[in-house]
């Protein structure tokens, strides 16, 4: 349940992934006709992450790409969670020291589905964005990847 009455709806939630959580929570009254306060909203839903972050559940095989090419090829996180929420899920699953560089939506980034996280990425790690590879877990965020040029692995299908 969210706040103030509303019902939880997975499908629109998870199909949002990667936008502004306020964005969602605006998106979501105007199509369930609710009157959610965003700023509330996502106050519930930043504590009962941070609450829950010990029930985490890495994706093994990226894990494992991860763990693999650790020193060997540039990787940076793209997300768009808060800084604070993103750093809590990689230490949590026990990668957070693999990644030199984490962008987050607190980085005034313009959010997925348009490209620029993912560029920002790239150019952090000095790597051309044709030669990248983005593990992606939203369509927003492969809408995003693909966009910018990259090889894209919806991991979904690992999940």
């Amino acid at each position: 349940m969210l706040s103030q009455g509303a019902l939880w709806d997975y499908d629109f939630f998870f199909s949002k992934k990667g936008m502004r959580d306020e964005d969602i929570v605006v998106l979501y009254n105007q199509r369930f006709n609710t009157v959610l306060d965003p700023a509330h909203t996502v106050e519930i839903k930043h504590r009962y992450f941070q609450d829950h972050g010990s029930d985490f559940k890495p994706i093994d095989v990226v894990v494992d790409v991860v763990r693999r090419y650790n020193g060997i090829l540039p990787m940076a996180v793209a997300s768009g969670g808060t800084r604070r929420n993103v750093t809590l899920q990689l230490e949590s699953i026990g990668v957070r020291n693999l990644f030199a560089v984490v962008l987050s939506g607190d980085d005034n980034i313009t959010p997925k589905p348009a490209p620029d996280i993912f560029l920002a990425a790239a150019k952090s790690i000095a790597v051309p964005p044709h030669l990248c590879q983005v593990f992606e877990d939203g369509d927003l965020g492969l809408e995003a990847a693909r966009k910018a040029g990259m090889f894209v692995t919806d991991v979904r299908d690992y999940e």
